[in-house]
């Protein structure tokens, strides 16, 4: 139902700082600026869907992403559905099953590796680096990382 290229085009989740997620889109090709987009998800084909609180804006005031908290990637799908109108008319609802594990679509931007020591003695001619992985949201082994360090003589 709904006008062609109403419904939104390029949906992307990010993942940061372990659980916060936002959401973004673009506005469909022949929506219009009085066209407003609502973004529902869930984890599970059982429960409701979960409305946006918190929307990101176009200069036009259109609802073009959504900033979550507290989310936590547990289940191996994430279901999603943007939908809305434009004066009164119903415009193409976007749906989106996102497979979690094992191609994780959505992204995940992940902090810095914590507690950093470094601990350099002059026996050895060398140091010794150590830290702690940085928190993930779905990554349980410390393993499936890959590190790079820079080292600069001052």
């Amino acid at each position: 139902a709904g006008m062609n290229g109403t419904a939104i085009e390029n949906f992307v989740c990010v993942i940061f700082n372990v659980s916060f997620m936002n959401c973004t889109w673009h506005v469909g090709r022949s929506a219009s600026e009085d066209t407003q987009y609502f973004l529902y998800w869930k984890t599970s084909k059982k429960e409701d869907f979960t409305g946006c609180q918190n929307y990101i804006k176009d200069n036009c005031g259109r609802h073009t992403g959504c900033r979550f908290q507290n989310v936590t990637i547990e289940k191996k799908k994430a279901y999603f559905l943007v939908n809305g109108s434009r004066s009164g008319q119903s415009i193409q609802s976007y749906m989106k099953t996102i497979n979690l594990i094992p191609h994780y679509i959505i992204v995940e931007k992940l902090t810095p590796p914590s507690n950093v020591t470094v601990n350099c003695t002059e026996a050895s001619h060398g140091c010794e680096i150590q830290w702690q992985p940085p928190r993930t949201s779905h990554v349980k082994r410390d393993g499936c990382f890959k590190y790079e360090i820079v080292i600069e003589n001052k």
